[in-house]
């Protein structure tokens, strides 16, 4: 056995024992994430009334919001190309502490979209860290976890809008942004305790020449398939979360348009969607498991397709809420089933993988509602929802993709 077999293995035992308290860590993360966005929502109509933001001055906030999650996620990809993802976790998981602070005292509409901005690059950032570092528990683990670290996600983002409303009410949303941004820092214990360090996990090149941008631009020339194929994973990460964004920003008006419900009745589609995604979140490793990462999301790819069908088809309320279901369990593993592929492309660092998976796949939630509205106003949301069908069926086409999933031996 050469000297860097006998290290692997060594580094590889490491890994597995550390791997309860490493998936621990990584599962608050997670929730820390989820917990913090969820956090967002609440505070949305505060700032309006505060600042007196127009609905479309709230609109290009969101689209600020997700240009800076997109630009801080490839930079922090390259990071942990070269250092690991541990240290990226915990220094945006800090920074993400003084995000929702700083937007509620900003003074002015200005200010306000800067620390949006701030807030948009410490959650995308944090996404990607996240999920390298998932990939690498995943890894040691021997086994299909993702989707429960997805799920943990979930259930955090669901505290955090569902407690929100009455936190700002009891103590104001400053103190609602104080008491989120002091959580957030008291999970950073836990985190650094227990996070796997997989820097020395990563394929490690001798050359000096490799550290830097320089270095990344000549491994990625060194290994275009390797990037053609983590390029291909964004690709069907892209396609697989238009659906999930169209269900997050238009469902609401949807059931309010289309099928003429109240006000209070409004969010039973996201809720349904949004219920049934996180329960098969935490049943989804073990149905990966029994039949493959490229399996389960074909059979995903095949029920979210029966929920569109069924929202763009149903007239009725309670057929439309089924279909949300539906849609919610279909698309609730195929995103981290991708996250994992992209992390375990041959020949290709994780974060690199994790941050060309991230950028493109979450663009479909925070840039494609925008398009979905412009087609909805002229062909009406059934329309829409039975049109987003096809993407699923692009991207069943692509599912073989999805067998790096299964690659965990620790490399």
């Amino acid at each position: 056995m050469s000297n860097g077999q006998r290290i692997a293995a060594g580094w590889s035992t490491r890994l597995s024992f550390r791997t309860p308290g490493a998936r621990l860590a990584a599962a608050i993360a997670f929730f820390v994430n989820g917990f913090v966005l969820g956090s967002w929502a609440p505070q949305v109509p505060v700032l309006a009334d505060r600042l007196a933001i127009t609905q479309s001055t709230l609109g290009l906030f969101v689209l600020v919001l997700g240009l800076g999650a997109m630009t801080a996620m490839p930079l922090i990809g390259a990071t942990i190309a070269q250092g690991g993802s541990r240290r990226p976790v915990l220094i945006t998981q800090m920074l993400l502490a003084l995000a929702l602070p700083l937007l509620a005292v900003a003074p002015t509409v200005p200010l306000a979209a800067l620390a949006i901005f701030f807030y948009g690059m410490t959650l995308g950032g944090m996404d990607v860290a996240m999920n390298a570092n998932a990939v690498a528990v995943e890894r040691s683990a021997g086994k299909a976890i993702m989707s429960s670290f997805h799920g943990f996600w979930s259930i955090g983002g669901f505290v955090g809008a569902g407690a929100g409303g009455a936190v700002i009410a009891a103590i104001g949303s400053v103190g609602h942004t104080l008491l989120v941004g002091g959580f957030t820092l008291a999970m950073l214990w836990p985190v650094w305790r227990h996070m796997l360090e997989d820097r020395q996990a990563a394929p490690v090149d001798d050359d000096p020449r490799s550290v830097g941008l320089t270095g990344l631009i000549a491994a990625a020339k060194r290994d275009r398939a390797a990037l053609l194929t983590a390029l291909a994973i964004g690709i069907f990460s892209l396609f697989a979360m238009v659906p999930e964004g169209a269900a997050i920003d238009w469902s609401a008006i949807y059931l309010r348009q289309d099928l003429n419900v109240d006000i209070a009745a409004s969010g039973f589609g996201f809720a349904a969607f949004s219920a049934a995604m996180a329960l098969f979140r935490f049943v989804g490793d073990r149905i990966r498991d029994r039949i493959g990462a490229v399996g389960t999301v074909r059979l995903s790819l095949l029920v979210a397709v029966a929920g569109l069908t069924l929202i763009g088809l149903a007239g009725n309320l309670p057929a439309v809420l089924a279909g949300f279901a539906l849609l919610g369990v279909g698309l609730s593993n195929i995103v981290p089933i991708a996250f994992s592929a992209a992390g375990n492309v041959e020949d290709l660092k994780p974060g690199i993988g994790i941050a060309i998976a991230t950028t493109f796949g979450y663009s479909g939630i925070l840039i494609a509602p925008a398009a979905i509205g412009v087609l909805a106003e002229r062909f009406g949301f059934p329309a829409v929802f039975l049109g987003m069908s096809t993407l699923l069926l692009v991207i069943l086409a692509m599912s073989a993709l999805m067998a790096g999933a299964d690659r965990r031996k620790h490399r």
